[in-house]
């Protein structure tokens, strides 16, 4: 699934089995995690972040909009989709 903000993809995440994710900001760079609902909200909790981030997730117009903390005055406002593109996972760095 690439997410984007007004009309820009920034991010792409794959769901897994037993609700495990894996999320990148296109730069190659993979964080694992876990997805979970919580008073409505889909959280999510990351390998390099503890504290989780939690969305409410709607339909509008056939899109799927994804809202910060449901925070309905956030100008945040994302849109969800498949654009049939592969996710690129980097190795992990090593040194010289």
């Amino acid at each position: 699934m690439f997410y984007g903000f007004q009309g820009t993809v920034y991010g792409v995440e794959r769901y897994l089995q037993n609700r495990r994710v894996i999320w990148s900001f296109l730069d190659g760079n993979c964080k694992e995690g876990v997805w979970y609902e919580q008073a409505g909200q889909i959280c999510f909790v990351y390998e390099d972040r503890i504290d989780p981030q939690c969305w409410v997730f709607t339909k509008s117009d056939g899109d799927l909009i994804a809202l910060f903390e449901g925070n309905s005055d956030a100008t945040e406002l994302y849109e969800a989709e498949d654009i049939n593109e592969e996710m690129v996972c980097l190795g992990p760095e090593v040194g010289v």
